[in-house]
Protein backbone atom coordinates (compact mmCIF):
# COMPACT_ATOMS: atom_id res chain seq x y z
CA UNK A 1 0.00 0.00 0.00
CA UNK A 2 1.63 2.98 -0.72
CA UNK A 3 2.31 6.00 1.67
CA UNK A 4 1.23 9.14 0.65
CA UNK A 5 2.22 11.50 3.52
CA UNK A 6 1.23 15.05 3.86
CA UNK A 7 -0.47 16.68 1.12
CA UNK A 8 2.05 17.60 -1.71
CA UNK A 9 1.76 21.68 -1.23
CA UNK A 10 1.33 22.09 2.24
CA UNK A 11 4.77 19.69 2.45
CA UNK A 12 6.63 22.37 -0.65
CA UNK A 13 5.29 24.85 2.13
CA UNK A 14 7.00 23.50 5.21
CA UNK A 15 10.05 22.67 3.25
CA UNK A 16 10.57 26.43 1.94
CA UNK A 17 10.07 27.73 6.13
CA UNK A 18 12.40 24.85 6.83
CA UNK A 19 15.06 25.79 4.27
CA UNK A 20 14.51 29.75 5.29
CA UNK A 21 15.09 28.31 9.02
CA UNK A 22 18.15 26.45 8.14
CA UNK A 23 19.88 29.64 6.53
CA UNK A 24 18.81 32.23 8.88
CA UNK A 25 18.56 30.71 12.20
CA UNK A 26 20.33 27.43 12.42
CA UNK A 27 23.67 28.37 10.39
CA UNK A 28 24.58 31.71 12.20
CA UNK A 29 23.61 29.74 15.60
CA UNK A 30 26.49 27.15 15.03
CA UNK A 31 29.49 28.99 15.89
CA UNK A 32 27.11 29.27 19.63
CA UNK A 33 26.54 24.99 19.21
CA UNK A 34 30.48 24.62 18.61
CA UNK A 35 31.57 26.63 21.17
CA UNK A 36 29.43 25.64 23.92
CA UNK A 37 28.95 21.64 22.84
CA UNK A 38 25.28 22.19 22.86
CA UNK A 39 22.09 23.47 20.92
CA UNK A 40 20.84 26.56 22.75
CA UNK A 41 17.75 25.42 24.48
CA UNK A 42 15.57 28.35 22.51
CA UNK A 43 16.46 26.65 19.01
CA UNK A 44 15.60 23.17 20.60
CA UNK A 45 12.57 24.69 21.48
CA UNK A 46 11.79 26.30 18.41
CA UNK A 47 12.39 22.77 16.63
CA UNK A 48 9.25 21.43 18.64
CA UNK A 49 7.04 23.90 17.89
CA UNK A 50 7.93 23.69 14.28
CA UNK A 51 6.95 19.83 14.65
CA UNK A 52 10.27 18.55 14.05
CA UNK A 53 10.40 15.93 16.62
CA UNK A 54 7.03 14.08 15.30
CA UNK A 55 7.52 14.55 11.19
CA UNK A 56 6.67 10.71 10.63
CA UNK A 57 4.51 10.20 13.82
CA UNK A 58 0.91 9.46 11.96
CA UNK A 59 -1.36 12.91 12.19
CA UNK A 60 -3.89 11.40 14.15
CA UNK A 61 -0.85 11.04 16.99
CA UNK A 62 0.18 14.70 16.92
CA UNK A 63 2.68 14.27 14.07
CA UNK A 64 3.09 15.40 10.62
CA UNK A 65 2.74 11.68 8.99
CA UNK A 66 5.23 12.25 6.36
CA UNK A 67 5.82 10.00 4.16
CA UNK A 68 9.44 8.25 3.43
CA UNK A 69 10.42 10.83 0.70
CA UNK A 70 9.42 14.10 2.88
CA UNK A 71 11.21 12.53 5.60
CA UNK A 72 14.70 12.36 3.66
CA UNK A 73 13.91 15.59 2.05
CA UNK A 74 13.39 17.49 5.50
CA UNK A 75 16.54 15.55 6.60
CA UNK A 76 18.67 16.74 3.64
CA UNK A 77 17.93 20.49 4.36
CA UNK A 78 18.69 19.77 8.15
CA UNK A 79 21.66 18.24 6.95
CA UNK A 80 23.30 21.38 5.43
CA UNK A 81 23.27 22.81 8.73
CA UNK A 82 25.34 21.28 11.55
CA UNK A 83 24.68 17.69 12.57
CA UNK A 84 23.79 18.32 16.02
CA UNK A 85 20.44 19.88 14.73
CA UNK A 86 19.45 16.47 13.12
CA UNK A 87 20.70 14.45 15.37
CA UNK A 88 18.65 15.93 18.38
CA UNK A 89 15.26 14.79 16.73
CA UNK A 90 16.64 12.23 14.37
CA UNK A 91 15.87 8.68 16.53
CA UNK A 92 12.29 10.30 17.45
CA UNK A 93 11.08 10.06 13.43
CA UNK A 94 13.63 7.86 12.66
CA UNK A 95 14.54 4.36 14.55
CA UNK A 96 12.24 4.82 17.36
CA UNK A 97 8.97 5.76 15.98
CA UNK A 98 10.09 3.08 12.76
CA UNK A 99 10.20 0.75 15.47
CA UNK A 100 6.78 1.82 17.31
CA UNK A 101 4.91 1.42 13.86
CA UNK A 102 6.52 -2.17 12.77
CA UNK A 103 6.24 -3.60 16.57
CA UNK A 104 4.06 -1.46 18.64
CA UNK A 105 0.52 -2.41 20.27
CA UNK A 106 -2.00 -0.23 20.04
CA UNK A 107 -2.00 0.93 23.45
CA UNK A 108 2.41 1.62 23.05
CA UNK A 109 1.32 3.43 20.30
CA UNK A 110 -1.16 4.92 21.82
CA UNK A 111 1.15 5.81 24.75
CA UNK A 112 4.46 6.89 22.79
CA UNK A 113 3.49 8.35 19.92
CA UNK A 114 1.84 12.05 21.59
CA UNK A 115 4.95 12.13 23.51
CA UNK A 116 7.38 11.87 21.18
CA UNK A 117 5.35 14.45 18.61
CA UNK A 118 5.46 16.71 21.34
CA UNK A 119 9.05 17.10 21.75
CA UNK A 120 10.29 13.99 24.67
CA UNK A 121 13.41 12.78 23.45
CA UNK A 122 14.18 9.62 22.49
CA UNK A 123 17.43 7.63 22.20
CA UNK A 124 17.78 3.94 20.97
CA UNK A 125 19.98 1.44 22.79
CA UNK A 126 21.60 -1.72 20.88
CA UNK A 127 25.45 -1.14 20.84
CA UNK A 128 27.12 -2.56 23.89
CA UNK A 129 30.71 -2.53 25.24
CA UNK A 130 31.76 -5.73 23.69
CA UNK A 131 29.15 -6.20 20.64
CA UNK A 132 27.95 -3.55 18.08
CA UNK A 133 27.09 -5.31 14.87
CA UNK A 134 27.27 -8.46 16.08
CA UNK A 135 23.69 -9.39 18.27
CA UNK A 136 25.17 -12.67 19.26
CA UNK A 137 27.65 -11.18 21.75
CA UNK A 138 24.48 -8.61 23.31
CA UNK A 139 24.81 -9.16 27.19
CA UNK A 140 22.43 -6.88 28.29
CA UNK A 141 19.78 -9.36 29.94
CA UNK A 142 16.08 -8.74 31.06
CA UNK A 143 14.55 -11.63 33.16
CA UNK A 144 10.96 -11.59 34.21
CA UNK A 145 9.70 -10.22 37.72
CA UNK A 146 9.20 -12.82 40.08
CA UNK A 147 7.04 -10.48 41.58
CA UNK A 148 4.85 -9.41 39.03
CA UNK A 149 4.23 -9.41 35.20
CA UNK A 150 7.28 -7.30 34.66
CA UNK A 151 10.96 -7.26 33.74
CA UNK A 152 13.82 -6.92 35.59
CA UNK A 153 16.76 -5.18 32.95
CA UNK A 154 20.49 -4.92 33.56
CA UNK A 155 23.65 -4.14 31.09
CA UNK A 156 25.25 -1.36 29.68
CA UNK A 157 24.99 0.43 26.51
CA UNK A 158 27.50 2.51 24.56
CA UNK A 159 27.77 5.25 22.17
CA UNK A 160 24.25 5.96 22.89
CA UNK A 161 22.92 9.30 20.81
CA UNK A 162 20.88 11.51 22.80
CA UNK A 163 21.36 9.53 26.06
CA UNK A 164 22.10 12.47 28.54
CA UNK A 165 19.31 14.52 27.37
CA UNK A 166 16.65 11.37 26.67
CA UNK A 167 13.44 11.30 28.25
CA UNK A 168 12.87 7.28 26.85
CA UNK A 169 14.97 4.55 25.38
CA UNK A 170 14.10 1.63 23.03
CA UNK A 171 16.38 -1.04 24.88
CA UNK A 172 17.45 -3.90 23.10
CA UNK A 173 17.92 -6.93 25.61
CA UNK A 174 18.90 -10.54 25.72
CA UNK A 175 15.28 -12.87 26.98
CA UNK A 176 17.15 -15.92 26.19
CA UNK A 177 20.31 -16.94 27.69
CA UNK A 178 21.55 -19.19 24.62
CA UNK A 179 21.82 -17.71 20.95
CA UNK A 180 18.46 -18.27 19.12
CA UNK A 181 18.18 -18.39 14.90
CA UNK A 182 16.97 -14.91 13.67
CA UNK A 183 18.09 -13.35 16.62
CA UNK A 184 15.26 -14.67 18.83
CA UNK A 185 16.95 -14.18 21.70
CA UNK A 186 16.83 -10.30 21.90
CA UNK A 187 13.56 -8.46 22.77
CA UNK A 188 12.76 -5.09 22.60
CA UNK A 189 11.64 -2.59 25.70
CA UNK A 190 10.31 0.71 25.98
CA UNK A 191 12.44 2.15 28.90
CA UNK A 192 11.80 5.72 30.36
CA UNK A 193 14.77 7.52 31.52
CA UNK A 194 13.53 8.27 34.87
CA UNK A 195 12.77 4.64 35.94
CA UNK A 196 14.36 3.84 39.10
CA UNK A 197 17.79 2.27 38.31
CA UNK A 198 18.88 4.07 34.47
CA UNK A 199 21.46 6.26 35.12
CA UNK A 200 23.70 7.67 32.10
CA UNK A 201 27.64 8.51 32.04
CA UNK A 202 29.38 11.73 31.24
CA UNK A 203 29.07 12.33 27.28
CA UNK A 204 31.49 11.19 25.58
CA UNK A 205 34.30 13.69 23.73
CA UNK A 206 34.52 13.05 20.31
CA UNK A 207 35.89 13.92 16.58
CA UNK A 208 33.11 15.97 15.54
CA UNK A 209 29.76 17.16 15.51
CA UNK A 210 29.55 19.22 18.08
CA UNK A 211 26.62 19.53 20.14
CA UNK A 212 25.70 15.64 19.34
CA UNK A 213 26.16 14.37 22.94
CA UNK A 214 26.51 10.23 22.95
CA UNK A 215 26.97 8.23 26.43
CA UNK A 216 26.96 4.79 28.00
CA UNK A 217 23.36 3.79 29.56
CA UNK A 218 23.56 1.87 32.52
CA UNK A 219 20.82 -0.47 34.19
CA UNK A 220 20.98 -2.14 37.34
CA UNK A 221 18.09 -3.80 38.26
CA UNK A 222 15.41 -1.66 36.64
CA UNK A 223 11.96 -3.06 37.04
CA UNK A 224 9.83 -2.11 33.92
CA UNK A 225 6.03 -3.18 33.54
CA UNK A 226 5.06 -6.12 31.15
CA UNK A 227 3.67 -3.53 28.79
CA UNK A 228 7.58 -2.02 28.78
CA UNK A 229 7.84 -5.27 25.90
CA UNK A 230 7.67 -3.59 22.49
CA UNK A 231 4.70 -5.97 20.52
CA UNK A 232 4.14 -7.61 23.94
CA UNK A 233 6.21 -10.78 22.48
CA UNK A 234 9.76 -12.04 23.35
CA UNK A 235 11.99 -12.42 20.41
CA UNK A 236 10.53 -9.70 18.15
CA UNK A 237 13.11 -7.06 19.53
CA UNK A 238 16.23 -7.66 16.70
CA UNK A 239 13.43 -7.84 13.76
CA UNK A 240 12.10 -4.69 14.56
CA UNK A 241 15.46 -2.85 15.85
CA UNK A 242 16.87 -3.98 11.96
CA UNK A 243 13.63 -2.90 9.96
CA UNK A 244 14.02 0.48 11.85
CA UNK A 245 17.61 0.54 10.92
CA UNK A 246 16.21 0.87 7.22
CA UNK A 247 15.04 4.05 8.09
CA UNK A 248 18.07 5.33 10.45
CA UNK A 249 20.25 4.42 7.26
CA UNK A 250 18.12 6.44 4.73
CA UNK A 251 18.95 9.20 7.36
CA UNK A 252 22.22 9.19 7.47
CA UNK A 253 22.47 8.36 4.06
CA UNK A 254 20.29 11.95 3.23
CA UNK A 255 22.28 13.81 5.83
CA UNK A 256 25.58 13.22 4.46
CA UNK A 257 24.41 14.24 1.08
CA UNK A 258 22.98 17.14 2.98
CA UNK A 259 26.60 18.21 4.70
CA UNK A 260 28.56 17.05 1.26
CA UNK A 261 26.11 20.11 -0.60
CA UNK A 262 27.45 22.43 2.39
CA UNK A 263 30.81 21.72 2.17
CA UNK A 264 31.04 21.89 -1.86
CA UNK A 265 29.24 25.22 -1.55
CA UNK A 266 31.74 26.36 0.89
CA UNK A 267 34.34 25.37 -1.80
CA UNK A 268 33.03 27.05 -4.76
CA UNK A 269 32.41 30.28 -2.61
CA UNK A 270 36.26 29.88 -1.38
CA UNK A 271 37.59 29.43 -4.95
CA UNK A 272 35.99 32.31 -6.10
CA UNK A 273 37.12 34.80 -3.77
CA UNK A 274 41.29 33.22 -3.06
CA UNK A 275 43.13 34.50 -5.68
CA UNK A 276 46.69 33.12 -6.44
CA UNK A 277 48.78 33.69 -9.61
CA UNK A 278 46.98 37.10 -9.70
CA UNK A 279 43.30 35.01 -10.61
CA UNK A 280 40.98 33.65 -7.98
CA UNK A 281 42.01 29.71 -8.17
CA UNK A 282 38.46 28.74 -9.36
CA UNK A 283 39.73 29.18 -12.98
CA UNK A 284 42.28 26.45 -12.23
CA UNK A 285 41.88 23.34 -13.90
CA UNK A 286 42.30 21.00 -11.34
CA UNK A 287 40.29 23.14 -8.96
CA UNK A 288 37.43 22.78 -11.30
CA UNK A 289 38.13 18.73 -10.96
CA UNK A 290 37.71 18.73 -7.65
CA UNK A 291 34.14 20.83 -7.26
CA UNK A 292 33.07 18.72 -10.88
CA UNK A 293 33.78 15.13 -9.28
CA UNK A 294 32.18 16.29 -5.74
CA UNK A 295 28.86 17.52 -7.99
CA UNK A 296 29.02 14.37 -9.97
CA UNK A 297 28.76 12.17 -6.59
CA UNK A 298 26.23 14.47 -4.52
CA UNK A 299 23.88 14.25 -7.66
CA UNK A 300 24.63 10.34 -7.96
CA UNK A 301 23.58 10.35 -3.93
CA UNK A 302 20.66 12.84 -4.48
CA UNK A 303 19.40 10.55 -7.24
CA UNK A 304 19.90 7.38 -4.95
CA UNK A 305 17.50 8.95 -2.43
CA UNK A 306 14.90 9.80 -4.13
CA UNK A 307 14.77 6.60 -5.90
CA UNK A 308 14.95 4.65 -2.42
CA UNK A 309 12.46 6.30 -0.80
CA UNK A 310 9.68 6.24 -3.31
CA UNK A 311 10.41 2.87 -3.54
CA UNK A 312 10.06 2.57 0.42
CA UNK A 313 6.59 4.41 -0.06
CA UNK A 314 5.57 2.13 -2.45
CA UNK A 315 5.70 -0.68 0.30
CA UNK A 316 9.16 -2.38 -1.18
CA UNK A 317 11.69 -4.34 0.72
CA UNK A 318 14.11 -1.87 0.66
CA UNK A 319 16.81 -3.46 2.88
CA UNK A 320 19.66 -4.13 0.39
CA UNK A 321 19.14 -0.78 -1.63
CA UNK A 322 19.01 1.47 1.70
CA UNK A 323 22.54 0.10 3.20
CA UNK A 324 23.62 0.51 -0.50
CA UNK A 325 22.42 4.50 -0.53
CA UNK A 326 24.00 4.82 3.26
CA UNK A 327 27.38 3.48 2.26
CA UNK A 328 27.09 5.53 -1.25
CA UNK A 329 26.47 8.19 0.49
CA UNK A 330 28.82 8.57 3.56
CA UNK A 331 31.84 7.04 1.54
CA UNK A 332 30.92 9.99 -1.05
CA UNK A 333 30.55 12.53 1.90
CA UNK A 334 34.19 11.54 3.26
CA UNK A 335 35.67 11.96 -0.45
CA UNK A 336 34.00 15.90 -0.85
CA UNK A 337 35.02 16.92 2.62
CA UNK A 338 38.42 15.40 1.69
CA UNK A 339 38.56 17.19 -1.72
CA UNK A 340 36.85 20.67 0.26
CA UNK A 341 40.00 20.74 2.49
CA UNK A 342 42.30 20.16 0.09
CA UNK A 343 40.50 23.31 -2.29
CA UNK A 344 41.00 25.12 0.89
CA UNK A 345 44.61 24.61 0.76
CA UNK A 346 46.79 25.09 4.09
CA UNK A 347 43.31 27.34 5.25
CA UNK A 348 41.87 24.28 5.24
CA UNK A 349 43.38 22.87 8.19
CA UNK A 350 43.11 25.53 10.19
CA UNK A 351 39.86 25.40 12.87
CA UNK A 352 38.99 29.38 11.77
CA UNK A 353 36.99 28.37 8.76
CA UNK A 354 34.75 25.73 7.91
CA UNK A 355 36.21 23.00 5.93
CA UNK A 356 38.19 21.39 9.06
CA UNK A 357 35.00 20.77 10.69
CA UNK A 358 32.96 19.39 8.02
CA UNK A 359 35.77 16.88 7.71
CA UNK A 360 35.42 16.08 10.99
CA UNK A 361 31.61 16.30 11.00
CA UNK A 362 31.50 13.37 8.01
CA UNK A 363 33.75 11.10 9.43
CA UNK A 364 30.92 9.11 11.48
CA UNK A 365 28.32 9.28 8.84
CA UNK A 366 30.73 5.88 7.81
CA UNK A 367 30.40 3.69 10.83
CA UNK A 368 27.05 4.50 12.66
CA UNK A 369 24.00 2.80 11.34
CA UNK A 370 25.95 0.15 10.43
CA UNK A 371 29.58 0.61 9.23
CA UNK A 372 30.68 0.28 5.54
CA UNK A 373 31.93 -2.95 5.68
CA UNK A 374 29.52 -4.67 7.88
CA UNK A 375 26.88 -3.72 5.26
CA UNK A 376 28.51 -4.30 1.89
CA UNK A 377 28.73 -7.78 3.36
CA UNK A 378 24.32 -7.43 4.43
CA UNK A 379 24.23 -6.21 0.19
CA UNK A 380 26.55 -8.96 -1.08
CA UNK A 381 24.65 -11.89 1.07
CA UNK A 382 21.37 -10.70 -0.24
CA UNK A 383 22.50 -10.50 -3.66
CA UNK A 384 24.17 -13.88 -3.73
CA UNK A 385 20.65 -15.33 -1.30
CA UNK A 386 18.46 -14.03 -4.15
CA UNK A 387 20.74 -15.80 -7.02
CA UNK A 388 20.48 -18.81 -5.15
CA UNK A 389 16.69 -18.90 -4.86
CA UNK A 390 16.65 -18.04 -8.70
CA UNK A 391 19.12 -20.77 -9.74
Amino acid sequence: MADNGMDPDVFDQFTEQLERYVRERLIPAEKDVIENDAIPADIVEEMKEMGLFGLSVPEEFGGAGLNMQQYARVINIMGYAAPAYRSIFSINIGMFNSALKNGGTDAQKAEWWPRIASGEIACFGLTEPGSGSDSAGLQTSARPDPGGNGWILNGTKRYITNAPSADVALIMARTEKENLPKNAHVSAFIVPMDTPGVSTGSPDKKMGQAGAHISDIMLDDVHVPGEALLGGETGKGFRFAMMSLDNGRISVGAMAAGLARRALDSAIRYANERKAFGEPIANFQLIQQMLAESEMEIYAAEAMMADVTARADRGENVLRKAAAFKVFASEMCGRVVDRVVQVYGGAGYLAEYDAERFFRDARIFRIYEGTTQILLLQIAKHMLREWNEGA
